[in-house]
């Protein structure tokens, strides 16, 4: 589980005395602790899923600071954003390659007798439910639009 491989690089990091990967290995935890209270009396899901949701939106909030880091010339807050998304990604499974991706799309496409940008919605559900956790759904959406266009 990737919740016990956090716990454990926490350890790791603190006994090695690596302050930036503690840090933020602690804001992993706290923003999962987040998630379970968010959750609470709602329905149990796979808790990896809900790591990788959550790990994935931690990336995607760093990718966007360091583009506004750079863009107003502050080098060292996108390096120490950079070295988050660093720690954060070493937690996260492999995630598909654009072919494997496009293989998925249009083996699910196809399996829904997708044929057109009005799929797009059937298609998309399909993907996330299947494949969540395993592809970029912003990439995902793309690779689906051109799919269904041409």
């Amino acid at each position: 589980m990737i919740r016990d491989d956090i716990k454990a690089a926490l350890s790791t990091a603190m006994k090695g005395g690596d302050k930036a990967a503690t840090g933020t290995i602690r804001l992993i935890q706290a923003q999962l602790k987040n998630r379970d209270i968010e959750l609470r009396g709602k329905p149990p899901q796979d808790d990896d899923l809900l790591v990788t949701e959550v790990l994935q939106k931690m990336v995607k909030q760093r990718r966007e600071s360091i583009a506004l880091y750079e863009q107003g010339g502050r080098a060292e807050l996108a390096a120490a954003e950079a070295a988050e998304v660093a720690v954060i990604e070493r937690f996260l499974p492999r995630m598909m390659d654009e072919g494997e991706a496009a293989a998925a799309i249009d083996a699910i496409a196809t399996e829904l007798d997708a044929i057109g940008p009005k799929d797009m919605g059937r298609v998309m559900a399909e993907l996330k439910s299947r494949l969540a956790g395993k592809i970029d759904m912003s990439r995902a959406s793309a690779l689906v639009k051109a799919r269904l266009a041409g």
